[in-house]
């Protein structure tokens, strides 16, 4: 029986990317069958509501999606699409799995991280008022009750990950009484976890390890905001976004998608880079225990990257993305 998944399509990069990635898949024997909706900037251009009711519905019915970036409208004005989106299906961890690709140039070898950050509270709430004219105030909301739900996640994903270590990014000694909760939280979810070593470690102490030496990383875990910081920064350590993906997390609910994209306008048409895109598809598979198409895939992948014969322009080539899917395929 075919894997049912919702295919959310953002526009864009997303356009080149979805046909690409869909199409190695195949290649490879994945049996997917997918609900395709558009969604973001790019549904609103055509008079379409940007997250519409049908595809979220479907959402939480299949529990299982991959999904493009949300383009938001160029003036900015709008509310991020991906946000609301995350919000509208109650999503509130994001994993972001990020080491070294073979064949893929990095500044360091041998990383191996997983990012997990919470991703309904913190800065991220968006509350903010001008006090007075000139002053403007931002809100971090931080609560025990998501706290205490977002650590038993990341835990529990740890361990099932046969991971070991769990770093909590923090900025408490600024930030006594909402990074406190953290911390507190945090330790008190260790409590339940005796096989897994814990430390904590201040943020910007954090992103000089980072850079300086990101091997003695193997899960992180903290904030929205620190998160977000935090992740792009590992994404620079082992190569750039082609080796990053991402898993949204819910209740009963997985969101497997790239966080990077962008106008075609801004990439070109058929010159996205598939890969943000693929990884996410192949974490899915494995998920759904396509672990030996999955794992197929990856080392094509992989294949091709050593050879660099082919390569889009962000990878220092010239390739089309139809050109860097045909190169994959024919690896298979």
């Amino acid at each position: 029986m075919a894997l049912l998944v919702t295919l959310i399509q953002g526009g864009g990069a997303g356009f080149d990317q979805v046909p690409a990635v869909q199409r190695i898949l195949q290649a490879a024997g994945a049996d997917i069958e997918w609900d395709e909706y558009l969604a973001g900037f790019a549904a609103v251009e055509r008079g379409l509501p940007p997250l519409p009711e049908a595809m979220l519905r479907r959402v939480c019915e299949s529990g299982l999606a991959l999904k493009t970036k949300l383009l938001v409208p160029p003036d900015g004005k709008r509310l991020n699409y991906n946000v609301q989106f995350r919000r509208a299906l109650g999503l509130f961890a994001s994993v972001r799995p990020l080491k070294n690709l073979r064949g893929l140039p990095a500044r360091f070898q041998n990383v191996d991280i997983l990012v997990i950050r919470e991703i309904t509270e913190d800065l991220y709430a968006a509350i903010e008022h001008e006090v007075v004219p000139g002053v403007v105030q931002s809100i971090k909301v931080v609560t025990e009750a998501a706290c205490r739900r977002f650590f038993r996640f990341a835990f529990d994903w740890a361990r099932s990950q046969g991971r070991k270590l769990i770093h909590c990014v923090h900025k408490a000694n600024i930030l006594k009484l909402a990074d406190g909760l953290i911390l507190e939280s945090f330790r008190a979810a260790a409590r339940d976890y005796p096989e897994l070593q814990t430390k904590e470690i201040i943020v910007d102490n954090c992103c000089m390890q980072m850079v300086s030496k990101p091997q003695q990383f193997d899960v992180m875990v903290m904030g929205n905001l620190y998160g977000d910081i935090v992740s792009d920064l590992a994404a620079g350590v082992v190569g750039g976004i082609s080796a990053t993906a991402g898993i949204n997390i819910g209740d009963g609910i997985r969101v497997y998608e790239a966080f990077h994209g962008g106008s075609r306008e801004q990439i070109g048409v058929n010159r996205a880079n598939p890969l943000p895109l693929l990884f996410p598809a192949l974490d899915l598979l494995e998920a759904a225990g396509q672990q030996e198409r999955a794992a197929r895939v990856q080392a094509a992948v992989e294949t091709v990257l050593t050879a660099g014969q082919v390569r889009t322009p962000d990878l220092g080539g010239n390739a089309t993305t139809t050109e860097f899917a045909d190169a994959i395929v024919a690896a298979l």
